[in-house]
């Protein structure tokens, strides 16, 4: 018998194979769904929480979400973002993407689309679309404060 002429054993059972193979499907599965759906998760939701803050007309409590530093007063912010603010009013909105501004970076750029119509205008709505205004909010990662990115 040669090195090559070897006898083929047959497996057992194909089952060990299949749980292997299932067991990794499972693994490359959740870590897709924890890259892309999950990964920016707890800032998304403070973005969110500061959104409906400000749709709702409560602009005292989207400013404490915001967490500003003293250099960034009430007036600052109600020019920014109260009713007749640069990006006011803001009755929907629509949070497009989060990402990192790089790997080492302490936060995260939430891109969102805000809208002074409820509900969200529609593609098809050329008008309303026209008043829709794209906003970058940098969330710190340690304590979800929000300002403009960098």
């Amino acid at each position: 018998m040669g090195l090559l002429d070897s006898t083929a054993e047959e497996p057992h059972s194909k089952a060990l194979r299949y749980v292997v193979t299932i067991a990794a499907f499972i693994l490359v599965v959740a870590l897709f769904c924890w890259f892309w759906l999950l990964r920016f998760h707890t800032e998304k939701k403070t973005v969110t929480q500061f959104f409906n803050a400000l749709a709702a007309g409560q602009t005292e409590q989207a400013y404490r979400i915001w967490k500003p530093d003293p250099t960034y007063s009430f007036q600052n912010f109600q020019e920014d973002w109260g009713p007749n603010g640069y990006y006011g009013p803001v009755k929907s909105f629509r949070i497009v993407t989060a990402a990192p501004l790089n790997s080492t970076a302490s936060g995260v750029i939430v891109s969102v689309e805000v809208s002074p119509y409820q509900p969200f205008p529609s593609g098809d709505d050329p008008a309303k679309q026209n008043k829709t205004k794209e906003v970058r909010l940098w969330v710190e990662k340690k304590d979800q404060s929000l300002s403009f990115p960098p």
